[in-house]
């Protein structure tokens, strides 16, 4: 009997650590950890995503897959096999462009604080590319209290793939457009918000910049019901980069990015459908003024809204070359 328990003991932990091993990305230039690191499959699909650490699960590479394409900061890094990514450790060329200055245009205080930049925003169902958005926004923080008072976009474009359907009882085939929207970067200048039982937070610093890592979750024991629709695991992750060695305030803020996983489904579907929101921003100017009239455009998710050609500066963080690659002509500009 007690051979029998330690035999079955020995089994779960095997089999615990077998599902347990990460691959972590490393930079070839530092050695430190490549966050942000996404794997796609040869179908398009985005498999895994690393985290704060580098990390990734390994059992989320399907070897059907058999050719890996690695993006980092919107940049296609190269292909790598199944045999290549199967490490504990791999060693990433980073080096693919120089991190631009923020551009200061007024330094006094005043009321508010003006942050412009770039931004993408994405969203996948079951891995696959369901609608995505780029363009130029300002972010409008209230100086005394540092909260956003209001988000203001300047151009941008938007783009669907044609075979959504939004059949009622097919979640899975659905046109998750209502997901494409700014972050709020509601706690940008507030992070000791996060400092509670809520919230896992994690630093990591760079010899270029000091990243934070904030994540959550919710609905992990019991899903959420309503109008016959299943809502379950719901977790959300958060990456604030900042200047190096700095004190973490609006000035020193240089990239956003999050993602929220969620599973969900029609209570007539078999399975959960794996739906995750992609949100980033990069800023490029900071201004400090007594001025909010700020212009702007409308934001129609049917349509896309530029006068300018925006996307085609180098610094400008284009996933949808990336994403084009895949599907085609399937993914088409509205």
């Amino acid at each position: 009997m007690k051979k029998n328990y330690i035999l079955t003991l020995l089994f779960v932990l095997l089999f615990s650590f077998a599902y347990a091993q990460t691959t972590t990305f490393i930079s070839e230039k530092t050695e430190q950890p490549m966050t942000k690191v996404s794997v796609f499959g040869k179908d398009g699909s985005i498999m895994a995503y690393s985290d704060i650490d580098g990390k990734i699960e390994r059992k989320l590479l399907n070897p059907s897959q058999e050719k890996f394409q690695l993006v980092y900061d919107n940049i296609l890094l190269g292909t790598f096999s199944y045999a290549e990514l199967d490490k504990d450790i791999v060693q990433l060329n980073d080096r693919v462009k120089d991190i631009e200055p923020i551009v200061i245009k007024n330094n006094k205080p005043a009321k508010y604080l003006l942050i412009k930049g770039n931004f993408n925003a994405y969203v996948t169902v079951n891995n696959m590319l369901n609608c995505y958005i780029d363009g130029i926004a300002t972010y409008i923080f209230d100086n005394k209290n540092k909260k956003v008072k209001e988000i203001k976009i300047q151009q941008y474009r938007i783009f669907r793939l044609e075979n959504a359907d939004n059949a009622k009882k097919q979640a899975g085939a659905w046109d998750y457009n209502t997901l494409l929207k700014l972050p709020a970067l509601r706690h940008a200048g507030n992070l000791e918000k996060y400092d509670n039982s809520k919230f896992k937070v994690k630093e990591l610093k760079t010899p270029a910049k000091d990243e934070i890592e904030i994540s959550a979750e919710d609905l992990q024991d019991k899903e959420l019901s309503f109008f016959g629709y299943r809502l379950f695991d719901v977790r959300g992750v958060a990456h604030f980069s900042f200047e190096k060695n700095s004190k973490k305030t609006l000035r020193d803020f240089n990239e956003y990015n999050e993602i929220v996983f969620s599973k969900f489904k029609h209570k007539t579907e078999p399975e959960y459908n794996q739906i995750i929101s992609y949100k980033n921003f990069y800023p490029t100017e900071l201004e400090f003024s007594n001025d909010n009239n700020i212009p702007g455009v409308k934001y129609n998710k049917n349509q896309s809204n530029y006068t300018s050609k925006y996307w085609e500066e180098k610094t400008f963080p284009n996933m949808q070359a990336v994403f084009s690659s895949f599907f085609k002509d399937d993914l088409k500009e509205k």
